[in-house]
């Protein structure tokens, strides 16, 4: 068995992230994926790239500054790419990256569950609050 120094068991422990750790990373990241505008732009973004007002279109209820707010943070994360092509006007379009590819079977896994139990959440809420 290899021994490791403190400085080689510092370094390892910044690789192991824990989400149940309050100061773990993982926890930024979380927050960000279980938004539900950000769950909404990937799952849309699964049909192929598509620029600001198609996504504005098709996710109903979302605000022109959230939907930018979600599109930059997703960005930042590395999830999709925003390309911009010189025209007039001048186009920009999301994609998602590799890693927000990754990601989609997942998130349309929630989404697909949440419209499929939906029913149940509803009995299980009117049940709850007719409870003394």
């Amino acid at each position: 068995m290899a021994t490791t120094t403190a400085g080689e068991r510092r370094e390892q422990s910044k690789r192991d992230y824990d989400a149940f750790l309050a100061g773990c990373p993982t926890r930024e990241l979380l927050s960000t994926l279980t938004d539900k505008w950000a769950a909404l732009v990937i799952a849309a973004l699964a049909d192929g790239p598509q620029r600001h007002g198609e996504l504005a279109r098709r996710i109903a209820g979302v605000s022109q500054k959230m939907l930018t707010q979600t599109l930059r943070t997703l960005e930042r994360d590395g999830l999709l790419t925003r390309t911009v092509t010189a025209s007039v006007p001048v186009r920009v379009d999301y994609e998602l990256t590799p890693l927000g590819n990754d990601l989609f079977p997942v998130m349309l896994a929630i989404k697909t569950w949440a419209e499929a139990n939906m029913d149940r959440v509803f009995e299980a809420r009117t049940h709850f609050d007719a409870r003394p």
